[in-house]
């Protein structure tokens, strides 16, 4: 197999790797035109996001998917989402979104659906995909023709409609786009919102990303906007990762809010919309999102973390939401997919209805449940350390799940470890009802993981 498209490059969510070394433009071509003779789509769109390499990489993939013999709306400069709108609005059968996502600027990638926006991943395709490429090609039998589509202005309504824009009060909001696709994405959308006093934030799309990464996960990351919503007095801080399909948010007093806590406040904003509806959440999230969830009259439903898991099970249960602790947040109504923007949205509505700031809001939720956040450790032999952690805890009792790693919950405090898809890492999510015992359960298990 040439350098330029390394097998390693196959992610169990999408392709990512170094460009030009890992993964190139020879590479893309071959991605292309093995994903459209595989699935056999009619019609594709193709969209790129503001990395330096994506402009050649995305023209390379069309290319490979038109010999392929696939029609290609090219949609241009996206955010990841605007790509599952297209596909999801238009009736396409598929897509690729040339990204790199958070990783840093040397990166190149792509994320890539079919048809309703389904992801093709590891299980559901991308290994096919993968054998096609490294492959020899035969003769262009038919090539499928090439043309640009603007879906912006679908875009922006379709996000709006899930709000209410005259009630959002005028709140002063600090947006960090990082010089990833927010810059592009929001200011349409911010457009229909005048009330808003948006101070923006490295809104420039620039692929060197001259800031800081695009990556709010990592605390040097989203110290700029922690320490500028304080400044600034703002009622609420937002961050975005490169390709924008996560946001994450900073409360009133400058505190980052857990994606666990978000998932709490927005399914409860969504089931006053639509009463007794199914919501999803993954197994690292805390005990507060299933409480919110039935509070609220919603009926909780836990889950493997990871995209292509939560599409499938939303579209069995007809699940109204879903958020994963990583910010990723989902919507049936948007194609069951991940969205950046519609969060965002919500949250606005949420801090204009009730009249309480977002720490008000957060108050019960810090002042019972004591999250560790993940912690991620090298281990020499996962499978071994996970088994020793079930022995230990069934020895004490704990209830344990096997639905993604290993889940052991006692009546107060519970944590999930689940291997790295990527790595010989071990990733533990631990949670208490009080910070005592957060902080002792906590170094016991790392204990453990680390001997």
């Amino acid at each position: 197999m040439p350098l330029v498209l390394d097998p390693k490059v196959f992610k169990a969510y999408d392709i990512r790797g170094i460009h030009p070394t890992e993964l190139d433009e020879d590479g893309a071509y071959r991605v292309g035109r093995a994903y459209v003779e595989h699935f056999e789509p009619r019609t594709i769109a193709v969209g790129r996001d503001m990395r330096l390499s994506s402009p050649s990489m995305a023209a390379a993939l069309i290319e490979g998917a038109a010999d392929g013999g696939a029609d290609v709306l090219d949609v241009g400069l996206i955010g990841t989402e605007m790509l599952y709108y297209a596909v999801g609005e238009l009736g396409l059968e598929g897509g690729v979104c040339v990204t790199a996502s958070h990783n840093p600027k040397e990166y190149s990638g792509m994320k890539i659906v079919r048809r309703g926006a389904l992801p093709v991943g590891g299980d559901s395709g991308l290994e096919d995909v993968r054998r096609r490429a490294d492959g020899a090609f035969g003769e262009v039998e038919h090539r499928g023709e090439v043309r640009s589509e603007d879906i912006w202005d679908g875009f922006v309504d379709k996000v709006l409609s899930f709000v209410d824009p005259q009630a959002i009060r005028p709140l002063k909001v600090v947006i960090d786009a990082a010089n990833g696709m927010a810059g592009a994405m929001l200011p349409p959308v911010l457009a229909q919102l005048p009330q808003l006093d948006v101070v923006r934030c490295y809104f420039d799309p620039d692929g060197s990303f001259p800031n800081h990464e695009p990556n709010p996960l990592l605390p040097e990351n989203r110290a700029f906007v922690v320490e500028k919503t304080q400044s600034e007095g703002a009622d609420l801080g937002v961050a975005y990762d490169g390709d924008a399909d996560r946001c994450f948010f900073v409360d009133d007093t400058g505190e980052f809010v857990p994606g666990d806590f978000v998932t709490g406040l927005l399914a409860r904003a969504m089931l006053a919309k639509e009463p007794g509806a199914k919501i999803l959440y993954d197994v690292r999230a805390s005990w507060a999102v299933p409480r919110a969830i039935e509070e609220a009259g919603g009926i909780p439903l836990v889950n493997r973390v990871g995209h292509a898991f939560i599409k499938h099970r939303m579209r069995k249960e007809n699940a109204l939401f879903a958020g994963e602790v990583s910010a990723h947040y989902y919507f049936r109504d948007f194609s069951q997919a991940d969205t950046g923007v519609v969060p965002f949205l919500v949250m606005l509505e949420i801090l204009s209805e009730g009249g309480q700031s977002l720490s008000e809001l957060l108050a019960p939720f810090r002042d019972r449940y004591f999250i560790t956040g993940e912690i991620n450790t090298p281990v020499a032999d996962v499978a071994l350390k996970l088994q020793e952690l079930k022995e230990r805890y069934t020895a004490e009792g704990g209830r344990v799940s096997h639905l993604d790693g290993i889940s052991v919950d006692f009546d107060d405090w519970h944590f999930n470890v689940r291997p790295s898809n990527t790595e010989p890492l071990l990733r533990l999510n631990l949670e208490a009802l009080d910070p005592g015992t957060m902080e002792r359960r906590r170094d016991e298990v790392l204990e453990l993981i680390r001997s």
